[in-house]
């Protein structure tokens, strides 16, 4: 007969980027007394990875746990972006309720419904939290009624429409059940979560079955295996078996078992049903396997992860300052570096291409992509990547894209030149109403294809007052051709140092990318041309030197400061003939062919097989 587990609860927190989760977990540690009361503890203390802490948006899911009046409470904090949805996805399997956050000023978002889905056809029980009361601008009652929108058209069954509803503010520390109660702590959050979240359900007495969810490394113990027990108990020292994703089956022997108390991992002599747990000394295990009983190795079936919808090519770097400012810079070092991404990046692909120096690595979006080329580059890597392409799929013989759900906010002065822009991108207006404040709040559906590169131009277009954000939708057949970027490249002519003198003529012709002293090299992009052709212009020209003064000629000549480009920005500009090369000093973007002569030779041989 079935057990069911009353001192544990194992809940998931998701909500859209920047709408508090995470603070809200420090609020948790706090209130639980994980931190002592003189310690300095730093700001959203989940966001434990660089890259985290400078971006603010969780990237990893990470455990953590408190206890409540006994009642242990396992926390597994989520990504709010689609792109890192194979994050999300697996860490669902670990527990039995979702807390989901939503702003109580700007309602539910795009990401917020993409995990909520997800949560949904899991069956799992959700607690929405109302977050950010404490806002000047706060409107409650209306946001609750787009959440419960949001949920009936997600297809909630009846139990699920019955959510319990918290009002909460994480930076100021507290939660109410109702807006007229007092404002004291955390505390009627906690109690809403011991009583609506299942207790885990299942079997002490029999065999043992892990479902593996995560994979963390240690130097000294090399791969941790990282999952819920989803039957029976597991001891340190005890003889186990892996049963593979191939459906082959491994002796191991769990050497070290560890809990999770507050943001610590510690040493546990043995767990049962129910706990979340990490286990060191199963060697080469992977996401999706199961750790079962010696006797009887009998596998759980693992979440699908989504495929992934974009590619880019990974490259050795070849350009004429390959070498010079990275660590690893041969395609062995890069091959393994990528394939070891594999092992805890579950929704990326890594494939072999017919070059040596090549592969092909396939995400989730543009950000899935480009956090791992950041990681890569702060870690000494040196390389060059393709423009990101989406992945085709054929369904039923149709050939099929990939399709985003785009949500737009602008003020209603910027809504004719969005629309103007969408319209050629292949974009289909799915809803329109008045947000708040006089912005308007566009939605629609646009291939996957259409969004590379309308990032930074939305943000010319709407003067930086527009908010755009975007989730995978699903595959819908192909929607014709879309036109690329509309503007060519300012590419340098030579290799050398660019100086005022060279800069001054070329700005003439687009917008640079490079301030004086910048060292170039011939067919490196230097700026964007005005025109839609590209241009190639010498930056390191010097002024010619003659004895004659003339007046008015020697006055200083003045540069507009150049449009430094983040990586995601230099992703989205460059076209199919150029590469982005990463360094961990620089990131520079290139022409394919360098040689102006040769590229010129290519162009006209590939305009002559058009005609």
């Amino acid at each position: 007969m079935e057990q069911i587990r009353q001192d544990i609860r194992n809940i998931a927190i998701i909500a859209h980027v920047d709408h508090g989760k995470t603070t809200l977990v420090d609020g948790l540690l706090r209130q639980s007394g994980v931190f002592r009361q003189n310690e300095q503890v730093q700001e959203r203390v989940m966001d434990s990875n660089e890259l985290e802490r400078e971006r603010g948006i969780t990237i990893l899911s990470k455990n953590t746990s408190i206890t409540y009046k006994g009642i242990k409470i396992n926390i597994v904090d989520t990504p709010g972006h689609a792109d890192f949805g194979g994050e999300v996805e697996r860490v669902l399997k670990m527990v039995d309720g979702v807390l989901l956050m939503v702003d109580a000023f700007e309602g539910p978002m795009p990401q917020t419904r993409y995990v909520l889905r997800k949560a949904l056809q899991q069956n799992l029980k959700p607690i929405v939290v109302i977050n950010k009361i404490d806002r000047a601008e706060a409107r409650p009652a209306e946001v609750i009624d787009e959440v419960l929108e949001l949920f009936i058209e997600l297809g909630a069954n009846d139990e699920q429409l019955e959510f319990p509803l918290v009002y909460a503010s994480s930076r100021e520390g507290y939660a109410i059940l109702d807006m007229e109660d007092e404002k004291k702590n955390l505390e009627p959050l906690l109690k809403v979560i011991v009583e609506n979240v299942p207790a885990p359900r299942g079997y002490f007495d029999k065999p043992l079955q892990l479902l593996v969810s995560n994979i963390d490394y240690d130097d000294y113990v090399g791969r941790i295996a990282i999952g819920r027990i989803e039957r029976g108990s597991i001891k340190q020292g005890q003889q186990a078996v892996i049963c593979k994703k191939d459906g082959t089956v491994r002796n191991v022997k769990i050497s070290k078992l560890h809990g999770f108390e507050g943001l610590k991992r510690v040493d546990i002599p043995e767990a049962r049903l129910g706990d979340i747990v990490a286990v060191s000394g199963v060697g080469d295990v992977n996401i999706g396997e199961t750790i079962c009983d010696a006797e009887f190795p009998e596998p759980l079936p693992f979440v699908n992860i989504d495929e992934p919808t974009i590619s880019m090519t990974f490259s050795v770097n070849n350009s004429p300052f390959a070498g010079k400012e990275g660590t690893y810079v041969t395609s062995r070092q890069l091959r393994e570096r990528l394939f070891k991404e594999l092992e805890t990046n579950v929704s990326l692909r890594v494939e072999e291409t017919d070059s040596p120096d090549s592969f092909l690595v396939s995400g989730r979006g543009e950000l899935h992509l480009a956090i791992l080329i950041e990681t890569m580059r702060r870690q000494g890597y040196e390389f060059q990547v393709s423009k990101p392409k989406v992945i085709f799929k054929e369904i039923d013989g149709v050939r099929c894209e990939p399709i985003e759900y785009l949500m737009i906010d602008v003020p209603e002065e910027f809504m004719g030149v969005v629309m103007e822009k969408l319209g050629p991108r292949k974009a289909e207006l799915v809803n329109m109403h008045s947000a708040l404040e006089g912005y308007m709040r566009l939605e629609f559906k646009i291939p996957a294809r259409g969004l590379i590169g309308y990032r930074s131009e939305f943000l010319t277009d709407t003067k930086g007052n527009g908010i755009i954000n975007h989730v995978f939708y699903g595959y819908e057949p192909y929607k014709g051709d879309i036109t690329s970027r509309q503007r060519g490249s300012i590419v340098a002519w030579e290799d050398g140092e660019a100086v005022t003198y060279g800069l001054y003529n070329a700005q003439e012709r687009g917008s640079l990318f490079i301030k004086p002293g910048t060292k170039v090299y011939e067919g490196m992009i230097v700026g964007e041309n005005s025109r839609n052709e590209d241009i190639v212009v010498n930056v390191c020209k010097k002024k010619h030197v003659t004895n004659i003064r003339a007046a008015g000629s020697d006055e200083a000549l003045r540069l507009t400061p150049p449009k430094e480009l983040s990586l995601e920005q230099c992703l989205e500009f460059i076209a199919d003939d150029e590469l982005v090369e990463i360094t961990p000093k620089a990131v520079r973007m290139r022409k394919k062919i360098l040689d102006t002569e040769q590229r010129a030779k290519a162009r006209s041989k590939f305009h002559e097989a058009t005609i």
